[in-house]
């Protein structure tokens, strides 16, 4: 009878410890699965406040030329600054504008308009509210690091990026990478002359929402 008592205790005791561990993984399972749900929504869409789009960019030097113009009637010395248009037409969000090799990892992706969730799911993203790839200025490309960034780690200082769009084919040349903290709006703030600018989450293993961001900087060598 004691027997048989102690083998029933120690059945109550495996079951209950079997139980615990079910419950325990299902709630592993949960976290892991709500992590990775969140990174799969993770957009690049944030606006620095002392960054303006292209089109408000456009309304103020737009404003500034007829400033000067009308300074110039009255000092011969001032011209009005103008700069000449790359794109006939801008993009709209979600528009396909063309697509982005990286001979060094072997990989050509197609850039779409917008960083939303729809948009990184079909390739790497441009950023709105910079310029357009080829323009004088920062033009800001964002992808997920474990599909259309993978393996961007490996780029290195030299390597080049090669952009075609309906405006011709734009060579850049890596000259920096870094990482810095997903809240730091120094990466998509304006530059005085053609680069491109890609990010991706970091770390590039991290489960779940990742506190920071791999950057990698290219100067414009080339067009045609």
């Amino acid at each position: 009878m004691n027997k048989l008592k102690l083998l029933g205790g120690k059945s109550s005791l495996v079951s209950l410890l079997s139980l615990v561990f079910l419950v325990l993984g299902i709630g592993c399972i949960s976290w892991a699965m709500l992590n990775i749900w969140e990174q799969s929504h993770y957009s690049a869409d944030i606006t620095p406040s002392n960054y303006l789009s292209p089109k408000t960019s456009g309304k103020k030097q737009t404003k500034l030329a007829g400033k000067i113009s009308a300074k110039a009637k009255s000092d011969d010395s001032l011209a009005p600054v103008t700069k000449k248009a790359v794109y006939a037409v801008y993009p709209g969000e979600g528009d396909n504008i063309g697509s982005l090799t990286i001979p060094a990892l072997k990989r050509k992706v197609p850039i779409i308009q917008g960083t939303g969730d729809k948009e990184l799911k079909r390739g790497v993203g441009h950023f709105t509210q910079s310029v357009l790839p080829g323009e004088e200025d920062n033009c800001v490309l964002s992808g997920h690091r474990d599909t259309v960034f993978t393996q961007i780690g490996n780029l290195k200082i030299g390597d080049q990026l090669i952009v075609q769009t309906s405006a011709g084919i734009f060579t850049y040349e890596v000259n920096g990478t870094r990482i810095v903290h997903k809240d730091d709006k120094t990466v998509i703030v304006p530059t005085e002359h053609a680069i491109l600018t890609m990010t991706t989450c970091y770390p590039f293993n991290f489960i779940g929402d990742a506190p920071d961001r791999y950057i990698v900087s290219a100067a414009l060598i080339k067009s045609k």
